[in-house]
């Protein structure tokens, strides 16, 4: 009886494979188009044959995803929503959230509602699980109308097990009608952070989540989900989505292959193509503040001879696609974009990401850095920080429309709290201290006083007394005061320190004062990073309201009673190439396999017309090519090598092994 059921189970999934591959090889780079005729031959199979398959949780993750155990808070997740619970969870990017919810939707009857704050991070989900051989679907604005009706065939027919839409489409009253009709068991919230409006993406839309589930006939289980939460996030998630005595699980914020590093660079421009030419062929992120910024950028590095590529909200929809086509294709291997090529970017083999400008807080940033090393290996996470970002991301917070439903208060509420994130943000660009251990001290976990895997642990220091120079300083911004009767921005009082014949100083008659032109001869970079120092160690701070520097009372000891000031200078930042990495998933793998295999996977992903990761990521490739596997049941053991993809794909890596290993013997000596 178990024969049999394990041959029909076998028969089952060499059919999927068999069909899987009929419906790809026509295909050239449509990954809508593969996953719409992925389901097609779903919906074909019987129902008999799908409830025959094994269904247990270690069953799901081996066979579709190809893994034999779960990582960290990931089985606590799972298991809480199979017993009907609630779940927040809250997991690092790379961390393996999806799977969270991807396995009880395998498990439990009906449908698995998704909901997800992008169109792209729905489609790269979508083509990764139909890729798996599971059935899953979206429905978005970007579909035409014969796509949307045949999407909602499937459903009806129960398809799917997996539905993915935006926010949005809850507001649509003919679909909580429709939606009423289906057996709903789970609605998983991606990106839960956007509902809170003490989170740094708060979208009002997410507010209508707790209506649609409170309108079904029927409440589901309701699974939250996030990379990037403080405590007061997290709390309010629970509340505005309403869980009920929810599984909490947080496995820690820290991705310790990230290298993180902050740069103060003269000239932004020539710092970044020295960056990216460093880092050869490796793909990476280029993340700008504004549009203007992105086009610059991108026609900079591509003038230079990089294969650079851009994505921001003023480019139509088709060129966002394609762009994103060609840099998830690897056709481009640099992205330059704002802050809309962002949340659940699921490119495994992103091998940096830099910022050209600093982001408003430290959650935008820890999750844009957060695309970088998804597949293991370490990564670089650099910011090249310049005085004028602040202003930038002032502008934008005191601009900001996507709240204007909200009113006056709680608008100015919001920007209360925006100023202060910001506030952290730039103190982690001035700051001394370990990097990582002030991103980790920001969400509130615990960490070493060290992690030796960032620029300032690594980076090369010198102490210098700048007891004079910070006397100089903080006397001009009290003279100004005593002189004006208020205090003024940081840019006019270097000015006056610097001697500049600006139009306001004359105007308000500050070249007489005495610490006019005190300091002309000091750089601009290096009075900038004095004044830095006085904020970074708490003798003044920036008025995040009027933007002027004002004086702290710790101050007066600098100015009247010796106490003295000392700045730590990086000399050099040690770059990528010169590190040794904490921990490199790929050590003691022979290179030479691990570029065949890489080879093999680029042939299977060009005929089949999709990404690279969706074949197999880059830590599956290093585990093939340590394990060395030479039948399939040895291949079924390699991590994220499941039942379909073995029966899809097996015998071409096999093959690359087999002969691999044959060259190798002959030409050993």
């Amino acid at each position: 009886m178990q024969a049999g059921h394990e041959i029909g189970i076998r028969q089952t999934l060499q059919q999927a494979s068999t069909a899987f591959g009929e419906i790809l090889r026509p295909l050239t780079g449509s990954m809508d188009k593969a996953a719409s005729r992925m389901v097609e031959w779903f919906h074909q199979i019987s129902q008999s044959q799908r409830r025959a398959l094994p269904m247990d949780k270690f069953a799901v993750l081996r066979q579709y995803f190809g893994h034999t155990e779960f990582r960290p808070g990931q089985e606590t997740l799972v298991d809480g929503i199979l017993a009907g619970r609630d779940v927040l969870g809250i997991m690092p990017t790379g961390g393996g959230k999806s799977l969270c919810y991807q396995i009880p939707a395998l498990l439990l009857p009906g449908l698995t509602l998704v909901i997800s704050p992008l169109i792209s991070l729905m489609r790269d989900q979508v083509a990764a699980l139909t890729g798996a051989g599971v059935p899953a679907a979206q429905l978005n604005s970007a579909q035409s109308l014969e796509e949307s009706r045949e999407v909602w065939r499937g459903i009806r027919s129960g398809a799917y097990r997996l539905i993915y839409i935006a926010p949005e489409r809850l507001e649509k009253p003919a679909f909580l009608e429709n939606m009423a009709r289906q057996e709903i068991s789970l609605v998983a919230v991606d990106e839960a952070h956007c509902i809170s409006q003490w989170g740094q993406d708060f979208r009002p839309s997410y507010l209508k989540i707790l209506d649609f589930v409170q309108a079904l006939p029927r409440r589901p289980v309701v699974a939250a989900f996030t990379a990037t939460a403080t405590l007061q996030v997290q709390g309010d998630i629970a509340l505005r989505l309403a869980l009920q005595d929810p599984v909490h699980t947080v496995t820690g914020f820290d991705r310790p292959n990230l290298y993180f590093d902050v740069y103060k660079p003269k000239d932004k421009r020539s710092a970044l193509r020295r960056l990216v030419a460093e880092r050869g062929d490796k793909s990476g992120i280029v993340y700008c503040a504004t549009r203007s910024a992105v086009e610059q950028v991108c026609d900079d590095l591509n003038a230079a001879g990089f294969s650079a590529t851009r994505y921001h909200a003023g480019l139509s929809e088709a060129e966002r696609r394609q762009n994103q086509d060609d840099f998830q294709f690897d056709r481009k291997l640099v992205m330059v974009a704002t802050n809309a090529f962002g949340m659940g970017i699921d490119k495994s083999n992103v091998s940096y990401v830099f910022h050209y400008n600093m982001p408003k807080n430290l959650e935008s940033y820890y999750q844009e850095a957060g695309r970088a090393g998804r597949d293991g290996e370490a990564a670089d996470c650099i910011l090249l920080y310049g005085p004028g970002d602040i202003s930038t991301a002032k502008y934008f917070i005191d601009h900001n429309s996507d709240n204007s439903e909200l009113d006056p208060e709680a608008q100015a509420e919001l920007r209360g709290r925006e100023m202060e994130r910001l506030q952290r943000m730039v103190d982690y660009c001035k700051t001394e201290d370990c990097l990582r251990g002030r991103i980790l001290d920001y969400f509130g976990q615990d960490h070493e006083p060290g992690c030796g895997n960032c620029g300032n642990c690594q980076g090369s220091f010198q102490q210098t007394d700048i007891t004079i120079p910070a006397q100089m300083i903080l006397s001009c911004i009290k003279r100004v005061k005593d002189r004006l009767g208020y205090y003024v921005g940081a840019a006019l009082i270097l000015r006056i320190l610097r001697g500049s014949r600006d139009k306001r100083i004359l105007e308000l008659g500050l070249e007489d004062l005495s610490t006019y032109g005190l300091m002309k001869a000091t750089p601009r970079e290096l009075l900038q990073s004095y004044l830095d120092c006085l904020e970074a160690k708490g003798y003044v701070f920036i008025d995040s309201n009027y933007a002027t520097l004002r004086p702290t009372p710790a101050a007066g000891g600098v100015l009247f009673h010796g106490v003295r000031v000392e700045m730590l200078t990086k000399i050099q930042p040690k770059p990528l190439l010169e590190q040794e990495p904490l921990a490199l998933s790929s050590q003691g793998v022979d290179e030479g396999l691990l570029a065949a295999l890489k080879e093999q996977r680029n042939k299977l992903a060009q005929r089949e017309g999709v990404p690279a990761y969706i074949v197999f990521s880059n830590a599956t490739l290093v585990d093939m090519a340590r394990k060395t596997p030479r039948n399939r049941e040895e291949l079924l053991s390699v991590s994220g090598v499941g039942e379909v993809k073995a029966q899809r794909y097996g015998a071409e890596f096999l093959s690359v092994l087999q002969a691999y290993g044959r060259g190798t013997e002959e030409g050993e000596p």
